[in-house]
């Protein structure tokens, strides 16, 4: 990274021999630079650029150095090079990028990996958690969208007449928004694009946040953040372009109100402010709305990292091949770690645990569930606390005091709904601001402080997902620890049951609680709950968790109210966050639980989840249509198209279906069907279709044989087409099929069939 003073001396060689002079007489004029005193003209009269650099910063410091370059500039009329100087701080603000999780300082180039960006949507408001957005999107990588690149961000694919003056873009919380817009504002500054663009002011709600009790113009705003506009004196921005980027609008904690704010302005004239000026907002989902949406031109949404994407960061992050592949092979065997993996943050996240223990175990398993890895996540940085500050002692008193205090801070914050605090919110719960910062600088890759304007602190942990950890860590410490007043304060005086405050009683009211949510806020949260219930959890802990009551008896009582719950009268989402709940539980019946529910006779709501199941949980999935679903056509397609989707998602579980019995079958069903079954990630292994239109689909029911092992015809009428298209798949190479069932299937072309299948070895009739 270039310094400041190679950037002072590479300005002064752009100027030839007389406006060399010329810099040198405006440094030794009295009242010419403002506030700077002027340089004794006897001290720069022989001074060459590399004598007049050092005296410089000798007489100003570097930071004022640059300034007084700037407003010389200015008053030669060298905009070029004052706009060059400003493009050399953006590059070092976000360049050079302090990782404050780690403590250590790395170039944003060198660890920067494509996201998946798209380009369509609305800004209307999505208040769903945000992990089940993360495993919608996941659902949907692999169908045609329209991606856009970053630096193509304003530019439209659609054609539109008008130009795109104001970018939204969507994404949930640590999905890489603010690391999108540093890569944009450096890749301009290093000349690598959009160099139409003059001045890019990148600005952050976290930062405007410290300036609620201030009013400000917008050219005032853009002097108080950027020193050197105001330096180079540059009052009016209505001859340049210029973009305005406004990062974390779900963080603002200012009144935005389009109808009935005061306006500000510092100009006699009323006109359009900045008519040509390009806007980009960042927001996560649940604030979209605040901005009305004919205030936007087009919205984008980032997805974080795609399948390829997440094994680019694992093999950049370790430079170990190695190590790099038996990391990405793990949290792939794992569905719930691979679709979290979606999240730049938890990849970070898990590249650090796995690091730890592949190193340092010896034998066992790795993390395999969301508890898992936090918990790891969390005692990983108890043991680094204990070493660094404690020299290694065996007491964790202080680290125990540490937990809990930011378990409340992360619980209560949770309850309203606040990502990021200042010292009003610390004040709050208990926490000063010294206090704070030694936290920050304890628990580097938990919790972390930021500097805001004039260094004034934020703070905040290091995603969602981590608070919602450390908040269920603390209601666990509040439970095993009998605090009455938080418990009550949470679930209400009444919770006990019949003055029985058992664990499974207690997990039950969590989950009432969290089951009444509209938006599911506490879904990840009653997730680790469930989870901190194992005592191999517990033990994983250590002493950073008060014990509980896990016999085997109350466990079961746990599961056996999950399964209670999930009845058909609760929304999908929260019938898919009990069986996350069983799986963090490593409850083994989940497997039985899932085909039973699926036999179930309430079919919009068994259809509306059934995808999701199968894409998150990696074992095999068996689905036998129900009566109803035979015989009801109304959306007999749609319920195909579900099907397929199974059929084809990557991986693909559903090895066992079952369409018997099926009169009604559409075209658009056949094609569904087709496109599923002909997917090169189907992996059914098991197919009936007694008594239904086999022989209209047999052709593309027939088409992968690869997989298929076991096949159920009976009762159908074979046609010669029917008939025809099942030789051709019993005589290809690759058909691996096992039994065939075909009772009652005769017809004078059947001869020939079974002729064909005495010739298959490996094949049984019945």
């Amino acid at each position: 990274m270039t310094t400041p003073q190679e950037v002072l001396l590479r300005t002064l060689k752009e100027l030839g021999d007389e406006d060399f002079e010329n810099f040198k007489w405006y440094l030794n004029q009295e009242g010419v630079l403002g506030d700077f005193k002027s340089i004794p003209k006897s001290h720069l009269e022989k001074t060459n650029r590399v004598n007049t650099v050092d005296q410089m910063v000798q007489i100003y410091g570097t930071t004022n150095a640059i300034k007084v370059t700037e407003k010389v500039l200015m008053k030669m009329n060298k905009i070029d090079l004052v706009l060059q100087f400003f493009t050399q701080h953006l590059q070092r603000e976000c360049g050079f990028r302090c990782v404050l999780r780690s403590g250590q300082k790395t170039f944003l180039n060198e660890i920067y990996t494509e996201l998946y960006i798209t380009e369509g949507g609305t800004a209307e408001v999505n208040d769903e958690h945000e992990v089940r957005l993360i495993e919608a999107a996941s659902r949907k990588a692999d169908r045609a969208e329209t991606t856009i690149r970053p630096e193509d961000i304003f530019k439209d694919s659609s054609g539109r007449d008008r130009p795109i003056r104001t970018v939204m873009t969507l994404g949930v919380a640590g999905i890489g928004k603010t690391v999108l817009t540093q890569k944009f504002t450096l890749d301009w500054a290093e000349d690598k694009s959009n160099q139409d663009i003059h001045f890019m002011f990148p600005l952050t709600f976290r930062e405007l946040n410290l300036l609620t009790k201030r009013k400000f113009s917008l050219v005032e705003l853009v002097h108080h953040c950027f020193i050197e506009t105001k330096a180079a004196e540059i009052c009016s921005f209505e001859d340049f372009q210029v973009v305005l980027i406004f990062d974390g609008l779900d963080e603002c904690r200012l009144p935005l109100d389009f109808h009935n704010n005061e306006i500000l302005t510092d100009v006699t004239e009323s006109t359009s402010l900045l008519p040509s000026a390009r806007l980009w907002i960042t927001t996560r989902p649940a604030a979209a709305n605040q901005i009305p949406p004919d205030c936007v031109d087009m919205v984008t949404e980032v997805r974080g990292f795609t399948d390829p994407q997440k094994e680019e960061y694992f093999r950049k992050r370790f430079r170990d091949k190695k190590q790099a592949s038996s990391i990405i092979s793990h949290m792939k065997k794992s569905r719930s770690l691979h679709i979290m993996c979606h999240i730049p943050v938890f990849c970070w996240i898990t590249a650090t645990v796995l690091e730890k223990l592949l190193r340092s175990r010896e034998g066992g398993d790795l993390p395999r569930t969301l508890t898992e890895m936090f918990i790891h996540h969390l005692v990983v940085q108890a043991k680094v606390k204990k070493i660094k500050y404690d020299g290694g002692a065996e007491t964790d008193l202080d680290s125990r005091r540490m937990i809990e205090s930011l378990g409340k801070l992360a619980f209560e914050q949770l309850q309203k709904g606040k990502l990021i605090f200042y010292e009003s919110d610390l004040t709050e719960c208990g926490i000063d601001l010294e206090a704070a910062s030694v936290y920050s600088g304890v628990f580097t890759q938990i919790f972390k402080e930021e500097s805001g304007l004039y260094q004034d602190k934020v703070f905040c942990f290091v995603h969602l997902s981590v608070q919602e950890f450390l908040a269920a860590v603390y209601m666990f410490h509040c439970y095993t620890n009998r605090n009455q007043k938080v418990l009550e304060d949470f679930l209400g005086e009444d919770w006990k049951d019949k003055n029985r405050d058992t664990l499974d009683v207690f997990l039950k009211r969590v989950m009432e609680k969290s089951l009444s949510s509209k938006n599911g806020h506490l879904d990840l949260f009653v997730r680790f709950l469930h989870g901190l219930c194992l005592e191999s959890n517990q033990r994983l802990l250590g002493g950073l968790l008060g014990r509980t009551e896990n016999h085997p008896e109350i466990i079961q009582r746990v599961i056996n109210n999950l399964k209670e719950m999930n009845s058909y009268g609760m929304s999908p989402e929260r019938s898919i966050n009990i069986f996350h709940c069983l799986m963090e539980m490593k409850d083994l019946s989940i497997h039985q639980e899932i085909e039973e529910f699926l036999l179930g006779e309430q079919l919009e709501w068994i259809f509306s989840i059934f995808l999701e199941l199968l894409f998150i949980y990696s074992f095999c999935i068996r689905f036998h249509s129900s009566k109803r679903f035979r015989n009801n056509s109304s959306n007999l397609n749609y319920h195909y198209e579900v099907v397929a989707s199974a059929l084809k998602s990557n991986p693909s579980h559903l090895i066992e279906l079952d369409l018997s019995w099926n009169q009604n079958l559409q075209d658009s069903g056949v094609k569904h069907l087709s496109d599923g079954l002909q997917s090169p990630n189907c992996k059914l292994e098991t197919l009936r279709s007694v008594h239904s239109l086999f022989s209209i689909y047999s052709n593309e029911i027939l088409s992968n044989p690869s997989h298929l092992e076991h096949l159920n015809l009976s009762w159908n009428k074979l046609q010669d087409s029917g008939v025809k298209h099942l030789s051709g798949f019993l005589e290809n190479p690759g058909c691996i099929l096992k039994t065939l069932r075909s009772v009652h299937c005769l017809s004078f072309t059947v001869v020939d069939l079974m002729c064909l299948m005495t010739t298959e070895a490996h094949l049984c009739s019945t």
